[in-house]
């Protein structure tokens, strides 16, 4: 059930005057269901604050704005104790995130954000994870198009196993099939962190790499369960796929979920994600011509003097972003094929899709982001408080809302 509260405010916006945080206040300021909801907008700068509210309308002149200062703990308690719910936007989180997860783990004010920072996702299970249960903070990561699509598809393709053949999927394999975006400096502020923790504790590959890094306790992953990292040829879809860049992070998630849940797909659940780039000789080009990119910009990121180079002349800056006509045009859609035994024996195969419309990291995902602080505020989510995931906090409830909103979650025999 929603929680009981005396808080000034429904939901607080953290870093709206970020590229992300903008567009996560437009969203709600156009979007119905915010019409009942006590919300506000917070960062550190009145002046730019003033001008996010502006760029809303008229209809949100009198909208509030709250200061507060991310490296003061007085402060971050006096902004959470004002709200139920704070969505933060503020990245690299690894970098600016730590202290509001605390405030928010220490207050019991329920959280969600759009960090795909495994490693730093895992510092906040390992800090934070038993006080927030104590308080109620339900703290929930990847609220955007990681690992929205992902956790939520999974979750979505075994409820129909469930009703359809009473028994659980052995296993889900992802593909992106289609999707159009384009890369905030917001985005690439969090890769280039990313390199610089890598560089200063090079332990922290053991933590990226591990497939269970986000379990409860993390164990050693089976073979089969490591990330797809160069061209394969998919006899299913019947076209060539490569490493999907968000793999690392969503797949992580997807089985967070399912210990968080209590393994209700099982210990050996297997998750896989890939890119596919079609059939024939173009998709095998695409794909060649994809993986061989990954690889070059990886490489060229792992050494500092060439990343600072990016950073300076290739990657865009922090508060830049895919203009509104990219974000309009922008889309993506998610196969997932599954498959298990029925209750009666039989072997059974699922197909789903995820899909939406906008760019996937900005227009899908403020709206994800955004409707994720809603189901929160208002919906009957029965978890409770901890480091949570989308699946283990808001589950199929925030499935039935995005679709609301306007995403596809669908299911086929």
């Amino acid at each position: 059930m929603p929680k009981a509260s005396k808080t000034e405010f429904d939901v607080i916006v953290w870093g709206a005057t970020g590229f992300t945080g903008r567009l996560v206040a437009d969203y709600l300021a156009r979007t119905q269901d915010t019409h009942r909801a006590r919300w506000a907008l917070a960062g550190r700068d009145r002046a730019k604050l003033e001008q996010v509210r502006a760029s809303l309308g008229a209809a949100h002149a009198e909208l509030p704005l709250v200061l507060a200062d991310a490296r003061d703990a007085a402060s971050l308690d006096a902004l959470v104790g004002r709200t139920r719910v704070i969505i933060s936007t503020v990245g690299p989180y690894a970098r600016h995130g730590s202290e509001l997860v605390a405030a928010c783990a220490r207050n019991g004010t329920d959280y969600c954000d759009l960090t795909g920072e495994v490693h730093w996702m895992r510092r906040m299970i390992d800090a934070h994870h038993t006080q927030a249960r104590e308080s109620g903070a339900r703290i929930v990561h990847t609220c955007g198009f990681d690992s929205i699509p992902s956790d939520l598809g999974v979750l979505m393709m075994q409820e129909a196993m469930r009703e359809r053949h009473g028994s659980h999927l052995d296993q889900v394999r992802y593909y992106t099939v289609k999707m159009s975006g384009g890369v905030s400096g917001g985005t690439a502020a969090s890769m280039t962190q990313m390199f610089d923790e890598l560089e200063k504790d090079p332990s922290l590959r053991r933590v990226m790499g591990n497939p269970h890094a986000l379990d409860p306790e993390p164990r050693r992953g089976r073979p089969e369960e490591r990330d797809q990292m160069g061209l394969r040829y998919s006899e299913e879809l019947g076209q060539w796929t490569g490493p999907f860049f968000m793999a690392s992070v969503n797949t992580r998630v997807v089985r967070r979920s399912n210990a968080l849940l209590g393994y209700p797909w099982g210990k050996d659940f297997l998750y896989s994600e890939a890119s596919a780039f079609g059939r024939g000789v173009k998709g095998l080009l695409t794909a060649s011509g994809m993986v061989a990119g990954l690889g070059a910009f990886f490489g060229v990121a792992s050494v500092p003097a060439l990343r600072r180079q990016l950073e300076k002349h290739v990657l865009p800056a922090p508060g830049e972003g895919p203009t509104p006509e990219q974000r309009e045009k922008g889309y993506f859609v998610v196969k997932l094929l599954g498959e298990g035994t029925s209750q009666a024996g039989a072997r059974v195969r699922l197909e789903g899709k995820v899909a939406a419309k906008g760019d996937p990291g900005y227009a899908a995902t403020s709206r994800m982001l955004a409707e994720a602080a809603l189901c929160l505020a208002f919906d009957d989510v029965k978890a409770e408080g901890g480091v949570l995931t989308p699946a283990s906090s808001m589950g199929t409830t925030l499935i039935e809302r995005l679709r609301r909103a306007g995403m596809t979650f669908d299911v086929q025999a």
